[in-house]
C-alpha cells in the first residue's frame, strides 16, 4: 500500500477529493469512474460560467449541505457548507438518517439556491450570493410531512415551479411525483402540490426529481427501482403538470456499476452534456460517477448504448469535459473552526472541541445523559468519510482526564462507526489509563458494547500552578494533570464479494512509541450507517456532572492508494 502522510487536515481533504491540478486541463485527458470515491449521496450540480458547484445529502451530519467546486466536472474540492445549524430538534439527540435528503442546487438572478426535503417536516430553501461564504437561514417553502427530493425551475417568463417526491415511510404512499407553482423569489409555493406522475406499474419507487426545460419540453429526471439495484428514468411533457411520457435512459449492465442512481444533468461550456450520479457501495457510501449524455430525438441517453436500444449503461472512463482553467487547493475552514472533512452526527455544541495549531483537534469530554449501551447515539463523535477503497489512518492520541473525576471513568477513543463498530477506548480508572479494544455488532439495535483490555498506558504528570503571588497571597497549587499517550492505526482494504459491492475490511493496531505496532483485530467488516457509509472518528466522554472536563488531543496522519 502506498501511503501519503500529512499533519495538516486541509491537505487530508485535498487528497481525499483528488483536488484539481494546477494549470489548464486538456479535453484529450481521460478520467476514470468513480470521480469521487467518497460518500456524497444524491449529488446535484449547477454550472455558473466555467465553474461547477455540487451539493449532496448530509442527513443528520453537520456541517450539512456540503458545497464542492470544480473547473472540469471531474476534480473537486469542498469550499463550504450551506447548513451549520438547524432550528428543529437536532440539538437534542442524534437523528439517524433524518434531516437533509436529496438537495438541488441552482443559480438564479444572482443567487445560489439549495432546496432540501426533510422527510419529517417539509421542504426548505437556503440561498447565498457566494457559495463559499455564508448562507442565509433556512426558509420553509412548504411544511408537509413526507415531501422530499425537491427541485426548482425558473422560466424566462417569470414563472417558477417546484417538483418533488414522496417518502412512503412518512406519507404511506410512494412512487408518485409532484409539481407545484412557486413564487418567483423561491420562498413559498403559490398553489398546492399536484401529483403529475404515478410510477407504481412501470417505475416503482421513483424519486429524486430534477426538473428541467429544453426545446419547449419539461423534463423530470428521476431514478426508480431502488437505490442499489435501480435505473435512471426521464419523463417528458409539454406542460409541467403532464401528462408525461417515460423512458429508461440508463441502467445497470453486466460489468458496470450497480444502481446507477440519482444525479444531475449539466451542459459544459463547450456544449457537451454530462450526467453525475451515485453508486451505492455499501460501507464505502454512495460514491460519485460522471457519464456523458447525448440527446436523440428529444430524449437523453446516458453513458454508452452499445446495442442501440436507447438505454445507456455506465462507462468506466471518458474524456475530461473541456475547461479553460483549474481550481486551486486553498484551505477552507468551517464555521466550527475545523476543516470541512470533519462532521458531527448532530448539531455540535460550542464547547465540544478546539482546533489546535498544526491541524490537530482537542476534544473536551462531554457529559452524556443517554442510557449508555454503545456509541450509536453519541452526538459528539467527530467523524470523517472513507476517502477511497484502500487507505490508512494513523493518529496520536493524548488523553488528559480530569483528576477530579478519578472515580468516574472518563473515556476517549477511536472507532470505525456504522450499524456496527469497532476500535479503541481509553478509560481513566483508579489504577490508571486502560486501553481496550471495543466492538459492537448491533449498535443500531441497541446492543451492548463489548470491551477487552489490551494494556495499561503510563501516565506522565503535569503539575499545574497558579503563577501569581503577591504579598500575603500564596501561590495556589492545583491537582496535577496526567497525560496518557498511544498511537492507533486503521488499515482499510476492499475484499471482493461475488455479485455484490466489496466488503471494507478493517485492521486495527496500536503502538506505545509510534514505531512498533501491535495488531489487535483483522477482518472487521465495516458496516454502513442509515443512508450513509461507514466513517472513522474520535470521541471523548464523561458520565457524571462536573464543572470541568478532561480532553483528548488528536494528531492525524493519513494515507491512501
Amino acid at each position: 500500500m502506498r501511503r501519503l502522510s500529512s499533519r495538516l487536515l486541509p491537505v487530508l481533504l485535498a487528497l481525499a477529493l483528488a483536488a484539481c491540478r494546477q494549470g489548464p486541463v486538456e479535453r484529450t485527458l481521460a478520467y476514470t469512474n468513480p470521480i469521487l470515491h467518497m460518500d456524497y449521496s444524491d449529488p446535484d450540480v449547477c454550472r455558473v460560467g466555467e465553474d461547477y458547484y455540487m451539493t449532496a445529502s448530509s442527513f443528520n451530519f453537520f456541517p450539512g449541505l456540503p458545497i464542492l467546486h470544480s473547473k472540469d466536472f471531474v476534480h473537486w474540492e469542498q469550499i463550504g457548507a450551506a447548513l451549520t445549524d438547524y432550528t428543529e430538534d437536532f440539538h437534542s439527540a442524534v437523528q439517524h438518517g433524518k434531516g437533509v435528503w436529496a438537495p438541488a442546487i441552482r443559480y438564479h438572478d444572482g443567487w445560489f439556491y439549495i432546496y432540501v426535503g426533510d422527510p419529517d417536516r417539509g421542504i426548505f430553501m437556503v440561498r447565498s450570493q457566494n457559495p463559499a461564504g455564508d448562507w442565509e437561514a433556512p426558509v420553509w417553502v412548504v411544511r408537509e410531512k413526507g415531501f422530499i427530493d425537491p427541485c426548482p425551475l425558473w422560466e424566462a417568463d417569470g414563472r417558477a415551479w417546484l417538483s418533488h417526491g414522496l417518502a412512503g415511510s412518512r406519507a404511506g404512499l410512494k412512487s408518485v411525483l409532484f409539481v407545484a407553482p412557486m413564487a418567483s423569489d423561491g420562498s413559498h409555493l403559490t398553489g398546492p402540490s399536484r401529483i403529475v406522475y404515478d410510477g407504481h406499474l412501470t417505475q416503482p419507487t421513483i424519486e429524486g426529481t430534477k426538473l428541467y426545460r429544453r426545446d419547449g419540453w419539461y423534463y423530470i429526471f428521476a431514478p426508480a427501482g431502488g437505490v442499489a439495484t435501480g435505473w435512471q428514468t426521464v419523463l417528458r411533457s409539454s406542460s409541467p403538470y403532464g401528462p408525461y411520457e417515460e423512458r429508461i435512459v440508463m441502467a445497470w449492465a453486466p460489468g458496470t456499476v450497480n444502481g446507477p442512481h440519482q444525479g444531475a444533468w449539466v451542459e459544459a461550456p463547450d456544449g457537451s452534456d454530462w450526467f453525475i450520479h451515485f453508486q451505492d457501495k455499501g460501507a464505502y457510501g454512495r460514491i460519485v460517477h460522471l457519464q456523458p449524455l447525448n440527446w436523440t430525438d428529444g430524449w437523453p441517453i446516458i453513458g454508452e448504448d452499445p446495442d442501440g436500444d436507447g438505454i445507456g449503461q455506465p462507462i468506466a472512463s471518458a474524456l475530461v469535459p473541456a475547461v479553460s482553467g483549474a481550481s486551486g487547493t486553498a484551505c477552507h475552514t468551517s464555521a466550527y473552526g475545523l476543516d470541512y472533512a470533519w462532521q458531527y452526527p448532530s448539531v455540535p455544541g460550542p464547547f465540544w472541541h478546539m482546533a489546535l495549531p498544526g491541524g490537530g483537534i482537542r476534544l473536551y469530554s462531554v457529559e452524556q445523559s443517554w442510557p449508555y449501551s454503545n456509541l450509536w447515539d453519541c452526538p459528539n463523535l467527530i467523524q470523517q468519510k472513507f476517502p477511497s477503497e484502500s487507505f490508512t489512518v494513523t493518529a496520536r492520541l493524548s488523553f488528559w482526564p480530569n483528576p477530579q473525576l478519578k472515580q468516574k471513568g472518563e473515556t476517549a477513543g477511536f472507532v470505525v462507526m456504522g450499524n456496527a463498530y469497532a476500535g479503541f477506548r481509553i478509560t481513566d480508572t483508579v489504577q490508571g489509563a486502560v486501553l481496550s479494544r471495543i466492538h459492537c455488532s448491533g449498535a443500531a439495535d441497541g446492543a451492548a458494547e463489548s470491551a477487552s483490555s489490551l494494556c495499561m498506558l503510563p501516565y506522565s504528570e503535569h503539575p499545574a500552578e497558579y503563577p501569581y503571588e503577591s504579598g500575603n497571597v500564596p501561590r495556589v497549587n492545583y491537582p496535577a494533570r496526567q497525560e496518557a499517550i498511544v498511537w492507533v492505526r486503521l488499515d482499510v482494504s476492499p475484499r471482493p464479494v461475488e455479485g455484490n459491492v466489496p466488503d471494507a475490511v478493517c485492521t486495527f493496531s496500536y503502538s506505545l512509541d509510534g514505531t512498533q505496532w501491535i495488531p489487535v483485530e483483522e477482518g472487521f467488516i465495516a458496516q454502513p450507517d442509515l443512508w450513509t457509509g461507514a466513517r472513522f472518528g474520535f470521541f471523548c466522554n464523561r458520565f457524571s456532572p462536573k464543572n470541568d472536563s478532561g480532553w483528548l488531543d488528536v494528531t492525524l496522519n493519513f494515507g491512501q492508494d
